[in-house]
Protein backbone atom coordinates (compact mmCIF):
# COMPACT_ATOMS: atom_id res chain seq x y z
CA UNK A 1 0.00 0.00 0.00
CA UNK A 2 2.79 2.48 0.78
CA UNK A 3 4.29 1.75 -2.64
CA UNK A 4 0.98 2.75 -4.26
CA UNK A 5 0.89 5.95 -2.24
CA UNK A 6 4.45 6.80 -3.28
CA UNK A 7 3.67 6.17 -6.94
CA UNK A 8 0.44 8.16 -6.70
CA UNK A 9 2.26 11.08 -5.06
CA UNK A 10 4.96 11.06 -7.75
CA UNK A 11 2.32 10.96 -10.47
CA UNK A 12 0.42 13.91 -9.00
CA UNK A 13 3.67 15.86 -8.72
CA UNK A 14 4.38 15.25 -12.40
CA UNK A 15 0.84 16.32 -13.28
CA UNK A 16 1.14 19.57 -11.30
CA UNK A 17 4.47 20.30 -12.98
CA UNK A 18 2.89 19.75 -16.40
CA UNK A 19 0.01 22.15 -15.61
CA UNK A 20 2.43 24.78 -14.31
CA UNK A 21 4.53 24.53 -17.45
CA UNK A 22 1.42 24.77 -19.61
CA UNK A 23 0.38 27.97 -17.83
CA UNK A 24 3.88 29.42 -18.22
CA UNK A 25 4.05 28.46 -21.89
CA UNK A 26 0.69 30.06 -22.61
CA UNK A 27 1.75 33.29 -20.90
CA UNK A 28 5.05 33.24 -22.80
CA UNK A 29 3.33 32.58 -26.14
CA UNK A 30 0.97 35.51 -25.63
CA UNK A 31 3.80 37.81 -24.55
CA UNK A 32 5.81 36.88 -27.62
CA UNK A 33 2.76 37.22 -29.91
CA UNK A 34 2.39 40.87 -28.95
CA UNK A 35 6.13 41.48 -29.25
CA UNK A 36 6.93 42.18 -25.61
CA UNK A 37 10.17 41.24 -23.92
CA UNK A 38 10.19 39.64 -20.49
CA UNK A 39 11.54 42.90 -19.11
CA UNK A 40 8.81 45.02 -20.67
CA UNK A 41 5.98 42.70 -19.62
CA UNK A 42 7.35 42.53 -16.08
CA UNK A 43 7.66 46.31 -15.86
CA UNK A 44 4.09 46.79 -17.08
CA UNK A 45 2.87 44.26 -14.51
CA UNK A 46 4.85 45.87 -11.67
CA UNK A 47 7.10 42.85 -11.31
CA UNK A 48 10.78 42.06 -11.46
CA UNK A 49 11.97 40.43 -14.69
CA UNK A 50 13.13 37.41 -12.71
CA UNK A 51 9.61 36.98 -11.28
CA UNK A 52 8.04 37.08 -14.74
CA UNK A 53 10.63 34.61 -16.05
CA UNK A 54 9.88 32.28 -13.14
CA UNK A 55 6.18 32.34 -14.06
CA UNK A 56 6.97 31.46 -17.65
CA UNK A 57 9.13 28.62 -16.30
CA UNK A 58 6.20 27.24 -14.32
CA UNK A 59 5.79 29.17 -11.07
CA UNK A 60 2.11 30.01 -10.67
CA UNK A 61 1.19 33.20 -8.79
CA UNK A 62 -1.78 32.61 -6.50
CA UNK A 63 -2.52 36.30 -5.93
CA UNK A 64 -5.46 37.52 -8.07
CA UNK A 65 -3.98 41.03 -8.13
CA UNK A 66 -0.77 39.63 -9.63
CA UNK A 67 -2.76 37.72 -12.24
CA UNK A 68 -4.73 40.87 -13.08
CA UNK A 69 -1.55 42.90 -13.62
CA UNK A 70 -0.10 40.12 -15.77
CA UNK A 71 -3.26 40.00 -17.89
CA UNK A 72 -2.99 43.74 -18.52
CA UNK A 73 0.70 43.43 -19.41
CA UNK A 74 -0.01 40.81 -22.07
CA UNK A 75 -3.16 42.56 -23.24
CA UNK A 76 -5.73 39.94 -22.33
CA UNK A 77 -8.92 40.47 -20.39
CA UNK A 78 -8.83 39.34 -16.79
CA UNK A 79 -11.67 36.90 -17.45
CA UNK A 80 -9.49 35.28 -20.11
CA UNK A 81 -6.60 35.02 -17.66
CA UNK A 82 -8.99 33.60 -15.08
CA UNK A 83 -10.15 31.00 -17.58
CA UNK A 84 -6.53 30.05 -18.24
CA UNK A 85 -6.01 29.67 -14.50
CA UNK A 86 -9.15 27.56 -14.26
CA UNK A 87 -8.03 25.32 -17.11
CA UNK A 88 -4.61 24.91 -15.48
CA UNK A 89 -6.02 24.44 -11.99
CA UNK A 90 -4.17 21.12 -11.67
CA UNK A 91 -1.14 23.24 -10.80
CA UNK A 92 -2.69 24.08 -7.43
CA UNK A 93 -3.95 20.61 -6.53
CA UNK A 94 -2.44 18.98 -3.47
Amino acid sequence: MSMYHSTSHASSSVTRTAWRRLFGRMVQNRREAIGRSVEEAARLAGMESSEWAAIEAGHIPADPARLRSMAAAIEVRFDQMSLLVYLCQGAWAD
